[in-house]
């Protein structure tokens, strides 16, 4: 009989549920201002809207690449695709703040559902897959609010 040593399972919080929930509001928030504020009337503001929900967007693509880099500080011996994978979401979110919003906010929202999907694979070998279902609604609703705030520029 093998001793094996216990596997890192970080625990789902109830914190961790209400701070990403807390998240979304800047995505919602500026979706719902990118439709409601006329940029035919108000164009400074509605440009401001735009920037504040790609800016907000990046900060977050950040984030979860980041989170690889911490997976990779577990290992004594890391592999190298976590670093890579996790600068890649910045770097991508930033070339889409500079695009303008129509194309930028799109870019963070495939950006978001491809962070999914590469989290589906990574997640799980690295014993944090009872992150998934919280992380698909976050992406989820993140991603849709990019995509309506892109329709709205």
């Amino acid at each position: 009989m093998s001793h094996a040593a216990p596997v890192y399972q970080p625990l789902l919080s109830d914190t961790a549920r209400l701070l990403g929930n807390l998240g979304l509001v800047p995505f919602v928030l500026g979706a719902a201002l990118v439709w409601l504020i006329d940029f035919k009337v108000h164009p400074e503001v509605h440009a401001f809207v735009t920037m504040a929900l790609s800016a907000y967007a990046a900060v977050i693509l950040s984030f979860l690449g980041g989170v690889h880099w911490g997976f990779g500080f577990r290992h004594s011996a890391p592999p190298a695709s976590l670093f890579v994978w996790g600068v890649l979401p910045s770097l991508l979110a930033w070339v889409a703040v500079v695009m303008p919003a129509y194309a930028g906010l799109v870019v963070h929202g495939v950006m978001l559902l491809v962070c999914y999907a590469v989290d589906r694979r990574v997640y799980p070998i690295q014993g944090a897959a009872q992150w998934l279902t919280l992380r698909f609604r976050l992406s989820s609703v993140a991603a849709l609010s990019c995509f309506l705030g892109a329709a709205g520029t």
